[in-house]
Formats: structure tokens, C-alpha cells, sequence
């Protein structure tokens, strides 16, 4: 069942064109400084015809729930995926999000020098400038409340969410939003469903932050529960919510 995509537009990004593109199960929302949806199209079908021969060789690369050796001789995307999966943990498909959302945004880049691609709430951000990312995590009180500030030099960087309570990703925890930050979004994308899997209640929220300092060039990490909040690492949270008046931040410790 399609389900409405509510979290969008939670990037401040009103300064860039934005457009959307759909391609299967691909559904992409994307902001650039020009109108390059016909360049987009173009390439998410390219990496999803990529991905969808991979699978018909190897079956295994879709259905296996744990890592799988890397595949030297694999595609790009592919390769990228697995190298992912195996820091995480978890299996191949994980990163599949992520992945598309960076490799269609690192190609999209040489049109436009800021480029932000979010794919079912996995996101590609590549920015000059300061940008603020919205926190959506269902009907947790957080949700519209606060955000991740990522500044231009952070960037790119991938900033991808796993949730046990929204939407339709396989994950075995219960958290209302797991979100990770890295220099691969297609990483972030397999981090989070690996520490979203060990969540379940507000109690565990220290051991998935223990799990994310474990995941090799993971950059931070934030988990929600309900109206429980843990983060580490790279993380800058500010209020995002128009009655909160000038937006406090808040700094995470390593």
C-alpha cells in the first residue's frame, strides 16, 4: 500500500528547484539549483537496471538478512552495498536506499554544485551551506520538533533513517526513528537498520548507541523512542518547531 510521504519538505532547501522522480519502488525527492529531472530519471534507472541483473545472477545479494563476502567483480553500486553491509552487519539490501540516493546525487552533482536526494527517508546532501534536516519519527512527541543542523563542509554526507513503527523496511526493533550519519550514504542506510534491529524500548537506546561506535567511519548516530531521545558522535540537534522561538542546539559528545 502506498503510503503518503509526510516527512518530506522537512529539509530547508526553499532556495533549490525540487522535483520527483518514480521509477518502481523507487520514489525519489530531489532539490538541485536547476530542474534536472529528466538527468535523474535517467540515471535511476540505470543503477536499478544495475542492481536488478545483479540479483538474477545472485539471488542471494536479495534475500540474504547477513553480510555476504564482497564481490570484487561486482558493479559499483553492488560492491558499495556489500562493503556497507559488512561493516554493519547486516544484509545487502539494507544499504539499497541509501545507495541509490548517493549514486544517482554524486552523478547529478556535476550539473548542480548542491544536490539533495531523499529516497523513502534515506538522504544524499551535498551543500555549500549550512542545511537543516527535519527529524521525522512517527507518532513520537519529537516528531516536528527538532532536527540535525549539518554544515556545508560536512558534506556529502549520508543521513538515513530506519524505523520500527513508520513505514514498510524490514526491521526487528521497535524504535519510532534510528538515524545515521556517514560519509556513505549507502553505510548510513545498512547502520541504521543494523542498531534500529537491537532497539526495542527507551532502555535499549544505550546499547544501540554503544553498537553505532562500533561501525567502522559510522560519523553519529540519534535514536528515538517514543519521547526518549540518545545520540553521539558528529550530531548537532536544534529545535525546529515555530513556537520554540530562536533554536536552541545542542551538541553531542563523542
Amino acid at each position: 500500500m502506498y503510503q503518503p510521504r509526510s516527512y518530506r519538505h522537512w529539509i530547508r532547501d526553499t532556495d533549490l528547484v525540487t522535483f520527483n522522480v518514480v521509477v518502481g519502488e523507487t520514489d525519489l525527492y530531489l532539490s538541485a539549483e536547476t530542474n534536472l529531472k529528466r538527468k535523474a530519471l535517467r540515471l535511476v534507472k540505470k543503477y536499478r537496471d544495475t542492481l536488478e541483473g545483479y540479483i538474477e545472477r545472485h539471488p542471494a545479494f536479495r534475500d540474504s538478512l547477513e553480510a555476504l563476502p564482497v564481490d570484487e567483480a561486482a558493479p559499483h553500486i553492488v560492491k558499495a552495498m556489500m562493503v556497507a553491509a559488512a561493516r554493519a552487519g547486516v544484509g545487502p539490501m539494507a544499504a539499497v536506499a541509501g545507495a541509490i540516493a548517493e549514486f544517482v546525487g554524486r552523478e547529478l552533482l556535476a550539473f548542480s554544485p548542491e544536490v539533495i536526494v531523499e529516497n523513502g527517508g534515506d538522504i544524499y546532501l551535498k551543500s555549500p551551506k549550512k542545511r537543516v534536516v527535519g527529524i521525522y519519527a512517527g507518532d513520537s512527541p519529537l516528531t516536528g520538533q527538532i532536527g540535525l543542523e549539518i554544515e556545508g563542509a560536512a558534506t556529502p554526507l549520508g543521513i538515513c533513517t530506519s524505523s520500527g513503527t513508520v513505514g514498510h523496511s524490514l526491521s526487528h526493533g521497535r524504535a519510532d526513528a534510528v538515524i545515521a550519519l556517514a560519509g556513505s550514504a549507502a553505510l548510513a542506510d545498512a547502520a541504521a537498520t543494523a542498531i534500529g534491529n537491537l532497539v526495542k524500548r527507551p532502555d535499549d537506546i544505550a546499547g544501540g548507541l554503544e553498537r553505532a561506535r562500533g561501525i567502522e567511519e559510522l560519523k553519529g548516530v540519534v535514536i528515538i523512542v517514543g519521547g526518549d531521545i540518545g545520540f553521539s558522535g558528529e550530531v548537532k540537534l536544534c529545535r525546529t518547531s515555530p513556537q520554540a522561538g530562536k533554536p536552541p542546539v545542542f551538541s553531542a559528545s563523542g
